[in-house]
């Protein structure tokens, strides 16, 4: 790992804000406010909960391509991750993911058939700080 990956190891967590993007079917790109992520593995590997209805859901399936952008305005740093988002919808996964009060998004609950899970694999990172950026590769 790097030091710049070292350095930006807390900051998913610290950010105001995170946002995951996906692909259309015509190509293009689309972006979306997500709760924060429910767990995660350094950079490299998200989790988070969602509906198993949702549009969001629908692209993944069709393309995996995704991006999670992780930012804190106060500060006007940026993290950009991107790779591949899978859909996950067996039981273990649901409730790896799952929260106390959830049931106010998921009705039929853990087991229901709405709710599921979403595991992000990032590949690359790019780092926004000070008008100044870097690219680098999640190992």
């Amino acid at each position: 790992m790097s030091d710049l990956q070292k350095e930006l190891e807390p900051f998913p967590d610290e950010a105001g804000l995170s946002f995951v993007g996906s692909v259309d079917d015509g190509g293009f790109p689309q972006v979306k406010a997500m709760l924060a992520p429910r767990g995660r593995e350094g950079l490299r590997v998200f989790r988070f909960s969602t509906n198993a209805s949702s549009m969001r859901v629908a692209q993944f399936r069709r393309n995996g391509a995704a991006c999670l952008y992780f930012c804190d305005p106060r500060t006007f740093r940026g993290l950009l991750l991107t790779g591949t988002m899978e859909v996950l919808e067996d039981a273990a996964s649901r409730r790896l993911v799952w929260r106390e009060g959830d049931e106010r998004y998921y009705p039929g609950g853990v087991d229901g058939p709405d709710c599921c899970a979403l595991r992000f694999t990032a590949c690359t990172g790019r780092y926004y700080c000070d008008f100044h950026s870097e690219n680098f590769e999640i190992k």
